[in-house]
């Protein structure tokens, strides 16, 4: 059935999911914000909404912007992720999220600060020692990998294999395309493993998982919300924050004087998180349905019913909120950005990753004098998440 449009709603024959746009989406961003507050994409059926101001009433007006029925492009991974914690609007979403703020509070992470500080000043002597180095197998693995897993509880043995399924898992939440159905099958897969995982009861004592496995077999929440939240935290809190470490390398190396103004203003440090997730937001879309017509900032209206493309990245790059979006600057005027999401489904997890992120690049400041790339950056594309594979850079030791 056809959608139909008002008039005067803004349509746009463009797929932001192509290979070109991922790889360098943000001119594409700007063109759609131009054209309005809601763009029809007609290759989608949905709505773009890229503006900051609407993209922060979206993400608060859980009402009218919708995530019960899924936060993808497609029926299937809507239908997969029903008991994910991103596919719930409150009050089931409040409750359940209970589970996973207790364990991420500030309170609950301070006994995990100094391991991180101590983590983080070996991996910076390393890089350090090494020169040249590579910024995701190198430096942006070492904290998720050898706190985050310790954190949650993952058994040794199946650590590797849940950071290889959990890279390209947000693929399914795109479009049906050939990454849509690769991310599919790592997904699936990845499913496979935690449930084997929960059902043998193979996580470590004390860690977030076997908290959240007591609570089901106590009859808090159902084995299968478990496993869909355990498998939530794994995607949001492997990926996002290596995507996010490695992006900061980077910038740094290709902004080199904001390193200077960072190495010699560490109380700029606690800024430095948000703005690598301003300008290079780890997860660039997720989608809402809504539920009545939404008037949006410039009069434009969405239909009931409406899927709508919730762009972070585009938001995060918007004119309308930030002086000159596109510079990387540690010292910006304007702290806020959608780069952790907003309301209640801002990042549970973003008190963690701003805390490896300071930790990081605080050790990295007292060590290196300048970063410099060593050779070309490799993309993942995705149709959600914004990574590298491979950066390669030279750390010039002070």
């Amino acid at each position: 059935m056809a959608t139909i449009l008002h008039y005067d709603t803004p349509r746009a024959a463009i797929d932001i999911y192509a290979d070109a746009v991922l790889a360098d989406p943000y001119d594409t961003y700007r063109t759609l914000r131009d054209r309005g507050s809601a763009v029809y994409l007609e290759p989608l059926d949905a709505w773009f909404i890229g503006r900051f101001a609407d993209v922060r009433t979206a993400l608060n007006d859980w009402r009218t912007f919708s995530s019960a029925q899924g936060i993808g492009l497609n029926p299937i991974i809507n239908a997969a992720w029903d008991e994910a914690l991103i596919c719930q609007d409150p009050p089931v979403h409040t409750e359940r999220r209970k589970l996973i703020t207790e364990v991420l509070s500030p309170v609950a992470l301070k006994p995990v600060a100094a391991t991180i500080e101590e983590r983080a000043a070996a991996l910076a002597d390393r890089i350090a020692a090494r020169g040249e180095f590579d910024a995701v197998a190198d430096l942006a693995h070492d904290l998720p990998i050898g706190v985050v897993m310790d954190l949650i509880g993952w058994p040794e043995e199946v650590r590797s294999s849940l950071l290889a399924l959990a890279e390209g898992s947000w693929n399914a939440a795109g479009p049906d395309n050939a990454r849509m159905r690769e991310g599919l099958t790592l997904l699936e897969r990845m499913m496979a493993l935690i449930a084997d995982i929960y059902d043998r009861n193979l996580v470590l004592d004390g860690g977030f998982a076997a908290q959240l496995i007591a609570a089901a077999r106590g009859g808090l929440v159902t084995r299968e919300t478990a496993i869909g939240m355990l498998a939530g935290y794994i995607v949001a809190a492997f990926e996002t924050t290596i995507s996010a470490m490695a992006s900061g390398a980077w910038l740094f190396a290709n902004n080199p004087g904001e390193w200077t103004k960072l190495r010699a203003d560490p109380s700029l440090l606690p800024f430095v998180a948000g703005e690598i997730v301003r300008v290079e937001s780890p997860l660039q879309n997720f989608t809402r349905m809504t539920t009545v017509d939404a008037e949006m900032s410039d009069g434009r209206v969405v239909p009931a019913g409406g899927r709508v493309i919730v762009s972070y990245a585009s938001a995060n790059r918007d004119e309308r909120k930030f002086e000159e979006p596109d510079c990387f600057r540690v010292d910006r005027a304007e702290k806020q950005s959608m780069g952790f999401g907003h309301g209640p489904h801002g990042c549970a997890g973003q008190g963690l990753a701003r805390m490896e992120l300071s930790a990081v690049f605080g050790a990295l400041a007292a060590r290196i004098e300048r970063f410099e790339p060593a050779g070309e950056p490799e993309r993942v594309l995705n149709n959600i998440a914004r990574g590298f594979r491979r950066v390669p850079l030279r750390a010039v030791a002070s």
